[in-house]
């Protein structure tokens, strides 16, 4: 999920409020830091048949070619914010924006009506007992309301973290810091959560804990229905 720039999330303010639908399912907010393993927790939820609506997927099919979001972000940084082939350079593009906020919130102010208005659409659409969806800033748009029932953080330490990312997206470290001193702290997105998963061990054991609140969220949903 982080690689595209964390900061091309949704803000569920009141102008782009998500439709509360009577009887609905239940629906987790997953969050968590850059390179914290939310990618890893929404496969293992979505092989289950977990519906997950990916912020950052729905964003990354909102810039491809003939999107009319991609030509207002053209129009605002010019077209060396794209490659040799048309697409957004999301590198490019991520390093100009976390090294100039006014730049940020142009970004922000064409991509965030469009993410919400989509992620709102695909959640009224999901089937199963429970649905997932994943944000990563989540907590620092303030997004804890509205659609929201449980916010469920995968947690790892902040030294974890700045490896994780710079193998995984070739980022340099001083992007990579940027990018988390952006982000809410770590103390802060544990005291929010519902639901925590410590990623700081092996695969297995990010498993069992995932599959724990898998079947939690499955009582739970059918529960939340029937209320």
């Amino acid at each position: 999920m982080d690689s595209f720039p964390t900061l091309f999330i949704p803000t569920f303010e009141d102008r782009n409020p998500m439709t509360h639908t009577p009887n609905r399912r239940l629906v987790i907010g997953l969050t968590g830091g850059i390179a914290s393993g939310k990618s890893t927790v929404a496969d293992i939820l979505a092989d289950r048949g977990i519906p997950i609506i990916d912020a950052d997927q729905v964003a990354r099919e909102l810039v491809e070619p003939g999107q009319s979001a991609l030509e207002e972000i053209i129009a605002a940084f010019g077209t060396g914010i794209l490659d040799a082939s048309g697409r957004l350079d999301r590198g490019v593009l991520r390093e100009r924006v976390f090294s100039a906020p006014g730049d940020r919130q142009r970004l922000e102010d064409i991509l965030h009506p469009r993410i919400g208005r989509e992620m709102s659409r695909r959640a009224d659409a999901a089937a199963g007992p429970y649905c997932v969806l994943a944000i990563p800033l989540l907590l620092e748009t303030g997004t804890a309301t509205g659609r929201i029932d449980r916010i469920l953080v995968v947690d790892t330490p902040v030294e974890r973290q700045m490896e994780r990312a710079c193998q995984r997206d070739g980022s340099s470290p001083a992007i990579v810091r940027e990018i988390i001193r952006a982000q809410t702290s770590r103390e802060k997105r544990l005291a929010a959560a519902h639901d925590v998963i410590r990623n700081d061990s092996d695969l297995r054991h990010l498993r069992d804990q995932v599959m724990a609140l898998h079947h939690r969220y499955l009582e739970m949903g059918d529960g939340h229905r029937a209320a």
